[in-house]
């Protein structure tokens, strides 16, 4: 058996090179920024093909990634600030000698092979293979014409960099957090209003996903000790506000439209099938800097600032989730309103208040108003080609915005769509992510 997987891995090797490895010309004509660019793309690949993966723990391996990218180039930028001392616990990074050439895009290349590598320690031997070789490929380029001291020590310095990381992660709370998906021993809450496993679920789990995932270290200090949101007390009593919330959704399924369907399942972003919903975020940074053309540093903080934003959205969300602990529009709906009301998506294995779809797409669209502008055309793109959905008889219909806001409204509107959340999740995740983004854009990224 340990020969057969032996040769193969060979055979892969041997495939990787024919496909990547001898096939530099892709690379040879790549930009610092398509550097950047490359390795997101690669990041959303990964996470897309990684099997046991969640938002939760997505959201957390792009900020690492993101911050990674930031940090393995911006001592070579008089104009940008390093992140350590600014983030919680990141205290102590490896500083370059100055007096010392460093080339800064083998640094980004070497940094970002580590890191991914080690978040996403569990992935396939073809996708560590996929990543060495584009590694290989940007460092053929790049190391063309160099000292050989230079090429050493800018690959150092950034492998050094992703291993600091790397060490600092393991003490946030949801380091290999894909072995612990679900608590199996959780106690639940019994209170009126309170969440139930659903029957038309997303997962196969009847127990809650990540329960302790807000307890995790925040990135940002003052992401930590956020107030708890308002939220409206249950009441079953037809005409009060609680009931009206469902009734709302009740109602909107009724009348679903065309295009309320198609947004309905564009948002889903099943981490089964998808590079989850923090990486439909992390791709929009893709989009925009595509569009947008910006210096190295530049695309790196973009990375950094929508990984940190969204990885501490998840944070935040799970914190209020597992605090509140309520109904889905699953359980009140049949209970109270029509029993044989089922929502048009499924229900996924947590908590409903607040949407964590709404949270991190308001978190987004701030980083990215925050580096581009509140008016931004773009096209997302991000299912293209993909089947149609047969079951609910719609179409994966690629998506156009004339702002990032308008995207995360949609975002946040598809979960109501969907019949999974109600306005007050969503209303409050947006208002929400807006604050814990700001944290993030207040954070002194340039001298």
């Amino acid at each position: 058996m340990y020969r057969l997987k032996q040769l193969h891995i060979a055979l892969i090797v041997v495939l990787s090179v024919v496909l990547f490895g001898c096939n530099d010309s892709e690379y040879q004509k790549m930009s610092e920024q398509d550097v950047a660019l490359e390795w997101a793309k690669m990041s959303l690949d990964i996470t897309k093909n990684t099997p046991s993966n969640s938002p939760t723990f997505a959201s957390r391996g792009f900020a690492y990634l993101g911050l990674t990218m930031y940090e393995s180039v911006v001592n070579g930028y008089p104009s940008h600030v390093s992140m350590q001392g600014q983030l919680n616990g990141l205290d102590h990074l490896p500083k370059p000698d100055t007096s010392l050439t460093i080339n800064w895009v083998l640094s980004l290349n070497a940094a970002q092979s580590a890191i991914l590598k080690n978040i996403y320690m569990q992935t396939s031997d073809e996708n560590k293979i996929r990543i060495d070789s584009m590694e290989q490929a940007i460092h053929n380029q790049y190391a063309r014409n160099l000292e050989n001291d230079v090429v050493l020590r800018s690959v150092n310095y950034g492998k050094s960099v992703a291993n600091a990381i790397f060490e600092w992660s393991k003490t946030d709370g949801g380091h290999r957090g894909y072995l612990k998906n679900f608590d199996k021993t959780m106690v639940y809450p019994e209170r009126p209003g309170s969440w139930k496993p659903p029957l038309f679920a997303q997962s196969f789990s009847h127990h809650p996903l990540h329960p302790h995932w807000g307890k995790n270290r925040t990135f940002v200090v003052n992401n930590s000790n956020m107030p708890l949101p308002e939220f409206i007390p249950y009441d079953s009593l037809p005409g009060s506000p609680y009931y009206q919330e469902f009734q709302k959704v009740y109602e909107k399924d009724l009348i679903l439209t065309k295009e309320e369907k198609e947004a309905a399942i564009w948002w889903g972003d099943d981490p089964d099938v998808t590079f989850t919903p923090p990486g439909h975020s992390y791709y929009f940074a893709v989009i925009a800097l595509e569009k947008q053309k910006k210096s190295l540093v530049e695309s790196a903080e973009v990375f950094a600032k929508m990984g940190l934003a969204v990885a501490d959205a998840f944070i935040n969300c799970w914190k209020y989730k597992y605090h509140f602990f309520s109904e889905r529009p699953n359980t009140f709906i049949p209970k109270y309103i029509d029993q044989e009301w089922e929502s048009f998506w499924p229900d996924p294995p947590f908590p409903s208040f607040p949407s964590g779809h709404a949270i991190q797409a308001a978190s987004a669209a701030t980083v990215l108003e925050n580096s581009f502008g509140k008016e931004f055309e773009f096209t997302d793109r991000a299912h293209e080609g993909r089947e149609r959905d047969e079951l609910k008889d719609t179409d994966f219909v690629i998506r156009s915005f004339d702002s990032f806001w308008q995207a995360a409204q949609e975002t946040a509107d598809s979960r109501f769509y969907g019949g999974i959340h109600t306005n007050q999740d969503n209303q409050v995740g947006l208002e929400e992510g807006v604050k814990i983004a700001r944290n993030v854009n207040n954070l002194r990224w340039k001298k």
